[in-house]
């Protein structure tokens, strides 16, 4: 590649029928939720599995909403992990619940005998997260919440297109075990993007309609089903509600690129078996967990440096792959790390395989915009950084080992 190529960490893939469709919501005089929104809510149930999906602004939203319409409220405590965005801790919150941390097992998702350990009389809600888009142990926590009497609310963000035990994330068939509520991410970086906004899936009739109702101020009514009823200037305020609703300009992004979704996907996963294969042998290197009951949305890829090989460290070897013009990104930076997270005393000793799996790991461009060229750029620039980046008394006993 040229020299002065910059690969981004990600380049979202917009086509002409996102813009054709985007023009079309602009010269249809209808800009904020109506006949695009409640068509891509229609479509996103049909291809989730699930009866009812809420659309949203932002995952951030859908999380806070989701709690807030199940009553998890003051005094109240939710389990979750310490390897995730701020968000999923902060609209516990918002609702005036206190986070509880329980530490993650090898693949990097929360742990359920974590999850067991963390359980209090207080608790009412585990709030597990699809790490980099491989799905959490589901079966095992759901099983925990039936025994506790507790909601589940899966932040999907990463996880739009993952299947668990051949099921959708956000499924939700007809005598299957299903969480209360599944969040997804449409922000710009994710798998599939309308900017910013989210979807809310769920198996419950009541708990779609009070989500609905509670992302539109609390009114009784949406502007949508206001202006193709009679009596269009009606409304009643029920409930102490939010502004969350997302608009026909992102749905109209979205109705196309959830069509596109299995084949981002299917490219995904296609560059990330080229990483792996090209980092075959490369002992410094850990390459990304996956498992052979779910499949990956590889919204990340994500692989972990041996450090005790090394001579470097994380933030050196990020620098080096940016000085050859590759960009990364790092997920995430644990809870308690946080000065904010850290004054509210959250434990930080219940997560020490969190922290110790952040200092290795790093997140290497993976979006279908690539090409397959750039994909063996990186894989190269990982390859010959690390390699010359060997701890000379690991080579040694590498050499040693070798002549033996």
């Amino acid at each position: 590649m040229h020299e002065k190529t910059f690969i981004p960490f990600h380049v979202p893939s917009i086509g002409e029928e996102e813009i054709r469709e985007v023009e079309a919501t602009l010269r249809s005089g209808w800009l904020t939720t109506g006949p695009r929104t409640a068509q891509f809510e229609k479509d996103f149930a049909a291809y989730a599995g699930a009866p009812y999906a809420v659309a949203v602004n932002s995952a951030t939203a859908g999380l806070h909403l989701a709690l807030a319409a199940l009553g998890v409220s003051e005094g109240d405590e939710v389990v979750t992990t310490p390897l995730t965005f701020c968000s999923t801790v902060t609209t516990i919150l918002h609702v005036g619940a206190r986070p509880v941390l329980a530490d993650i097992d090898e693949d990097g998702n929360i742990d359920p005998r974590e999850i067991e350990k963390a359980i209090t009389r207080k608790t009412r809600a585990i709030v597990p997260v699809h790490l980099a888009g491989l799905p959490c142990d589901m079966r095992a926590i759901w099983e925990l919440a039936r025994r506790h009497g507790l909601f589940v609310i899966e932040d999907a963000a990463h996880a739009a297109g993952a299947r668990y035990e051949g099921r959708m994330i956000g499924n939700a068939s007809e005598g299957a075990p299903a969480s209360d509520a599944v969040v997804f991410s449409f922000y710009a970086t994710k798998n599939m993007t309308t900017g910013e906004g989210g979807m809310i899936t769920t198996p419950h009739e009541s708990l779609a309609s009070r989500m609905r109702m509670l992302s539109l101020h609390g009114m009784s009514r949406d502007a949508w089903n206001r202006y193709t009823e009679r009596g269009s200037w009606y409304y009643e305020v029920i409930a102490q509600g939010f502004k969350y609703n997302l608009t026909d300009i992102q749905s109209a992004l979205g109705i196309h690129q959830l069509r596109k979704l299995e084949s981002f996907i299917e490219k995904r996963a296609r560059y990330a078996a080229m990483y792996n294969e090209l980092f075959d042998g490369l002992e410094q290197l850990e390459l990304p967990p996956e498992s052979p009951r779910s499949r990956h949305a590889w919204h990340l890829y994500v692989p972990r440096l041996n450090l005790e090989t090394l001579d470097i460290d994380r933030q050196q070897f990020i620098e080096e792959l940016r000085l050859r013009g590759i960009g990364t990104s790092v997920h995430f930076i644990p809870i308690p790390l946080h000065p904010f997270f850290a004054r509210m005393s959250l434990d930080a000793q219940s997560c020490r395989r969190a922290l110790a799996l952040f200092e290795r790991i790093v997140s290497l461009p993976l979006y279908p915009a690539m090409s397959e060229e750039q994909v063996r750029f990186v894989a190269s620039n990982v390859r010959e950084i690390l390699e010359t980046a060997q701890a000379p008394v690991h080579a040694m006993l590498t050499e040693a080992g070798s002549r033996s």
